[in-house]
């Protein structure tokens, strides 16, 4: 029988990286906890500036950003990125609380590929990654 300890380490030895992208402490800690629990790597970003530093070191899996965020938004943050050589494949998924259809449009032209509305399950959330991540991984294997 494996500890729980080492089916953690198991799960981090192939874990996907995350980048969290929020400016609100509170859901930004909550997003990284839930994803962390579900055995992903995360990073946390604070606003896009940092996001696209972050990114640039790391080169995530899949970057989950909020839209709206100091320095730079998360729009901005997601334009930067996709004309960067080596972060332009990375998926962007935005969260945010604002719905409007003219939002969603905007996030899906800036380069992202999925829009997820606060507030939203934990739970929800790491199916959600988890879709979005097989989704890739078939992508890339053709």
């Amino acid at each position: 029988m494996k500890l729980a300890s080492q089916e953690t380490q198991q799960a981090k030895a192939g874990a996907a990286k995350i980048l969290v992208a929020e400016d609100e402490k509170d859901i930004r800690e909550l997003v990284s906890f839930t994803l962390r629990f579900a055995g992903y790597e995360v990073w946390a970003a604070g606003d896009g500036v940092e996001a696209v530093e972050i990114a640039q070191k790391i080169l995530p899996d899949l970057i989950l950003m909020d839209v709206r965020m100091p320095r730079m938004t998360g729009y901005e943050a997601c334009e930067i990125m996709k004309q960067t050589e080596t972060l332009k494949d990375i998926p962007i998924v935005f969260l945010s609380a604002k719905g409007q259809e003219s939002e969603i449009q905007q996030g899906l032209e800036a380069g992202a590929v999925a829009y997820i509305l606060k507030p939203f399950a934990p739970a929800d959330l790491a199916l959600r990654v988890k879709e979005l991540l097989a989704t890739v991984a078939k992508k890339a294997q053709l």
